[in-house]
């Protein structure tokens, strides 16, 4: 352990498992006050108390992260009693895969709430206690489909993509109040979500993609994280660093290689005799 973070208080959304794990423990090694934050309270229990076998003290909140209400109240339960707090993370995203024309119309609007209204609300929320504080950082997980095109990933790229430009103008405006703003744009990385990717063998048309050929693990992205959350980026803001052992050096995976999706050009061109999705 070291003491580097010592008096800093932190929250993170998506704490319960997988990246956001990754990244309390990290926190909590370095002497912050972490509180983890997620839907699931059973989820968050079982984490703090790893956590704990592990010689962690953490907390943790129950928190919708699209429910503004949650979001305010996680933030406050994670703040020290003059409302302060310093760091924060939000991992929360995820989004259908279909081709562009035949998505629901409704299922792509709420893929892109799914991804950029937990930052928003974050930010918002934990920006406020952070310029209490005299300054902080906040950093959000965005991802590889933000920086190149991910076909069949319409609704998730166009949400993360948002996340992004957010991180950017919001880095714009607070730096004069001390508080920096980054993403981390994981690659494919292996996380309870991504178990199916694994399990199913379809990891190697990701990794066979790559420059560095394995999959990412948890820590690749929260020492990233980390760097963003602490002192040692003190002079950095606005950025958005891609953690994807070299992926966007070369092409996303097209989801039609190895799913048996409709093709969005006969469907069309078969109209009206079959119904376009929304």
């Amino acid at each position: 352990m070291s003491d580097v973070l010592d008096g800093y208080r932190a929250i993170i959304i998506g704490g319960g498992s997988g990246i956001g794990l990754g990244t309390a423990r990290l926190l909590a090694r370095d002497g912050a006050v972490v509180t983890i934050a997620g839907r699931t309270e059973e989820k968050l229990a079982g984490a703090a108390k790893e956590l704990a076998a592990e010689g962690y003290d953490v907390q943790y909140a129950r928190c919708d992260a699209v429910e503004a209400a949650d979001v305010r109240a996680a933030v406050d339960a994670a703040s020290d009693e003059e409302g302060r707090l310093h760091i924060a993370v939000v991992v929360p995203g995820g989004g259908a895969i279909s081709p562009v024309l035949l998505m629901d119309d409704d299922q792509f609007s709420a893929d892109v709430n799914k991804n950029v209204r937990p930052v928003f609300l974050l930010l918002k929320y934990a920006g406020q206690a952070m310029v209490r504080a005299g300054g902080g950082s906040f950093v959000a997980v965005s991802s590889t489909a933000a920086a190149f095109s991910a076909r069949c990933l319409a609704s998730y790229s166009a949400g993360k993509a948002a996340v992004d430009a957010l991180v950017r103008v919001a880095a714009d405006e607070l730096g004069v109040e001390g508080v920096r703003v980054n993403s981390v744009r994981p690659g494919l990385t292996r996380t309870p979500l991504t178990q199916g990717t694994f399990q199913n063998d379809l990891a190697h048309y990701w990794i066979d993609g790559q420059s560095i050929p394995r999959a990412g693990e948890v820590d690749d992205i929260a020492h990233a994280i980390r760097y963003f959350a602490g002192p040692e980026s003190s002079w950095t803001t606005g950025q958005l660093l891609t953690v994807d052992g070299g992926h966007t050096l070369r092409a996303f995976v097209d989801y039609h290689e190895f799913m048996d999706l409709p093709d969005q050009g006969e469907v069309s061109r078969s109209w009206p005799s079959r119904q376009l999705s929304g």
